[in-house]
């Protein structure tokens, strides 16, 4: 019950600290992660704790699915130069740079910094997710960040487990049997092959409210199979969201489509605020398990490794088109983009979940540990916050143009499919038994809605409802009955809403 009774009081917090960062305009990690930190302070604030590898499967693979399955791979091969240059180069700088902190003024052995370097260097799909949904960013920008918040993770969590087994923990679980370079290849192919198998048995259940359900344990079922099998998890959801992605349209009945987004949409959500709100409720543990005359110069190599970790990253966006442009000059007007967006790019490197559970999931022994786990929780409360909460600012005040390639390319589509429809329809003229039905059809789908006609059917609509839920007020009218009456006129409407305004807003 106690754990039932903690469950509740987190989800409340959560919920009021959203509405709270709705109200203020910052992004809800932000004000939850502050939020969770000074709740940590609070003695009588118990403590909350999670097993890292728990941590991991339930917050990390439900935002990666969620991501990937919303990107395309056509987009990522596109922008492949960037991708490699955020995703690998970025990471192995990134890593580079910290380690060498860490030998220099941390003291650390060479494997553990090197371990301290990959904890900290990759951005979070989470919290990428979490705050550039919420932003106007130009599409090819916003592809080229959360391709890289999927890919990099692997990078950091192999090279994690190199500076771990080098440490000489060849029994940690990332490592237990396996060959390290096997597991990004490993975890593709794992991947694909669930996803095959799972768009070809979807069929099964298409349709039916077991649907969703699959979707979730099919997720979670890939992170556990690539953990047992000693590959990347990371790789493998991303490579069966991708797949399973493709297949949708063909396999995927459409009451199951339009379940799945909302339900997986608040599930993410939900699972977003309670890590971010767990990151900062960790901080009492973390600071208390430093001696009082550690914990002041720890905090001050902890700050360092913050500042590193943001500097270099700027550093290289900034330049590696400079660097590309001497190695693969044939390449350059292409990769170099303009200066503001790549100061965005710079400034979206928020660390989540993965940083601060990897951190935790050190062996107890391991050199330097404490002081690793708080540079981690240093760097995700300091990136969150710090780049989090001034992104929005940074995106206004450079004033990007307004990205119309979306706009285009649906107005470019309905040309095609809507040529599509009336091929049909003349198809069917030219068979059907009773012409003037089609031609009626035809004259629907021809027309276009003449001005307050959209507004006019909008208040039919209400009107009806209004109706409706009087009857039902009144007992005239069964549940059952009114649930169905309900949703027909719950589509209608949705159906006359301008296509941004048929989804809820994330807080």
């Amino acid at each position: 019950m106690a754990l039932f009774e903690t469950l509740v009081v987190l989800l409340l917090a959560a919920a009021l600290l959203s509405q709270l960062a709705r109200r203020i305009g910052l992004p809800y990690p932000t004000v939850v992660a502050v939020a969770g930190t000074a709740a940590a302070v609070l003695p009588w604030v118990p403590q909350v704790g999670i097993d890292p590898k728990l941590a991991m499967a339930l917050f990390i693979a439900p935002a990666l699915l969620s991501a990937a399955f919303d990107t395309s791979p056509y987009e990522l091969k596109h922008n492949w130069l960037p991708l490699l240059a955020l995703a690998v180069f970025a990471v192995l700088l990134t890593t580079a740079a910290v380690a060498w902190l860490g030998v220099t003024m941390g003291g650390l052995p060479i494997a553990a910094a090197i371990a301290l370097g990959a904890v900290v260097a990759p951005p979070d799909a989470a919290a990428a997710q979490a705050v550039l949904s919420r932003l106007d960013l130009p599409r090819r920008t916003m592809v080229i960040l959360q391709g890289e918040s999927l890919f990099n993770d692997a990078i950091a969590l192999v090279l994690f487990g190199a500076a771990v087994a080098a440490a000489g923990g060849e029994d940690h679980p990332l490592l237990s049997g396996s060959l390290l370079l096997l597991e990004v290849p490993g975890g593709v192919l794992l991947g694909l092959a669930v996803g095959w198998v799972y768009a070809r048995a979807g069929a099964l259940w298409s349709g039916s409210q077991s649907a969703v359900i699959f979707e979730f344990t099919g997720t979670f079922l890939v992170w556990m199979a690539a953990e047992r099998a000693h590959v990347s998890p990371v790789l493998a959801v991303v490579a069966y969201a991708m797949l399973l992605a493709r297949s949708a349209p063909q396999r995927q009945h459409v009451r199951d489509r339009i379940h799945a987004y909302s339900i997986w949409d608040s599930a993410v959500f939900v699972l977003n605020v309670i890590a971010f709100l767990m990151i900062g409720l960790q901080a009492r543990d973390i600071v208390t398990n430093l001696p009082g005359p550690q914990l002041w110069k720890a905090l001050g190599f902890a700050v360092t490794v913050l500042a590193a970790v943001v500097l270099v990253r700027i550093v290289w966006v900034m330049l590696y088109p400079l660097l590309l442009r001497l190695l693969m000059p044939g390449h350059a007007p292409e990769v170099h983009g303009k200066t503001r967006m790549r100061l965005v790019v710079a400034w979206s490197g928020m660390r989540g979940v993965l940083t601060l559970a990897t951190a935790l999931s050190l062996p107890a022994d391991f050199p330097g540990r404490d002081l690793i786990v708080l540079c981690a929780l240093t760097v995700v409360l300091g990136t969150v916050v710090l780049q989090g909460a001034t992104l929005g600012v940074l995106i206004r005040w450079l004033r990007l143009p307004s990205d119309t390639t979306t706009a285009k390319a649906i107005d470019g589509a309905r040309e095609q499919i809507e040529a599509a429809g009336r091929d049909e329809l003349d198809r069917l003229l030219a068979d059907h038994a009773h012409p003037e039905t089609l031609q009626r059809v035809r004259d629907w789908y021809r027309s276009k809605p003449a001005p307050g006609e959209i507004e006019a059917k909008r208040a039919l609509v209400q009107a009806e409802r209004r109706e409706l839920n009087a009857l039902h007020t009144r007992g005239d009218l069964p549940e059952d009955a009114f649930q169905i009456l309900q949703e027909e006129l719950d589509l209608r409407e949705l159906s006359l809403s301008e296509p941004g305004a048929r989804s809820i807003e994330e807080v």
